[in-house]
């Protein structure tokens, strides 16, 4: 292989290692952040399975009902999957259904990144969804177990930024109630969402 050859390899590399710097450092601004839990993701962690349920595939669809709804709104909306890009918010929620190796052992509970914005906004949504969805609550995760959920580097929001688990789709029980209900969830969320833009 000639000199020459190689310094065009080299060149090439180099521009293509410049552009991936390029395109990792850009920063997405956007009203409303939307983060669909294990969504792309093939390994590692892709996120709890039930009976043929991917929590993945709710969070997807509950993920792009939420966008639809602030969109027809007017909202600026951005979304992502499992790959969280660096963005500045005013609001950003994370879009999980819990799975548990003891079925039934837990359900609906909030995580944020213990600010007095976010720990205000997981009061209400615990309010507002509690009214809805009939089940326990697994106990509160208010920042111990998702504290360090690593959206919260990634994502900068002025009113909060947070992580909802739905439900327990390894409960039958609950994943047969939520099943036909997943558009409503999008909507109790979207509906939320405009609430606290306005607050």
């Amino acid at each position: 292989m000639s000199a020459r050859v190689v310094l065009n390899w080299f060149i090439g590399g180099l521009f293509l290692t410049f552009l991936i710097v390029i395109y990792n450092g850009h920063v997405i601004n956007t009203t409303v952040f939307i983060q669909e839990g294990h969504v792309g993701r093939l390994i590692g962690n892709t996120g709890s399975e039930h009976k043929g349920v991917k929590e993945s595939d709710w969070n997807h669809l509950v993920g792009q009902e939420i966008v639809r709804i602030l969109e027809k709104k007017g909202i600026d909306v951005a979304t992502s999957g499992a790959r969280i890009p660096y963005a500045n918010a005013t609001l950003a929620v994370a879009l999980h259904f819990d799975g548990s190796d003891r079925p039934c052992s837990t359900g609906a509970s909030i995580g944020h990144n213990g600010s007095y914005a976010s720990r205000s906004m997981a009061r209400r949504w615990k309010k507002e969804y509690s009214d809805f969805f009939p089940f326990s609550w697994h106990r509160d995760n208010f920042t111990e177990d998702l504290k360090n959920y690593y959206g919260f580097s990634r994502i900068n929001t002025s009113k909060g930024f947070l992580v909802l688990e739905l439900g327990e789709i390894t409960c039958d029980r609950q994943m047969n109630w939520l099943k036909p209900k997943l558009r409503q969830v999008a909507s109790k969320i979207a509906y939320f969402i405009i609430k606290e833009l306005k607050r």
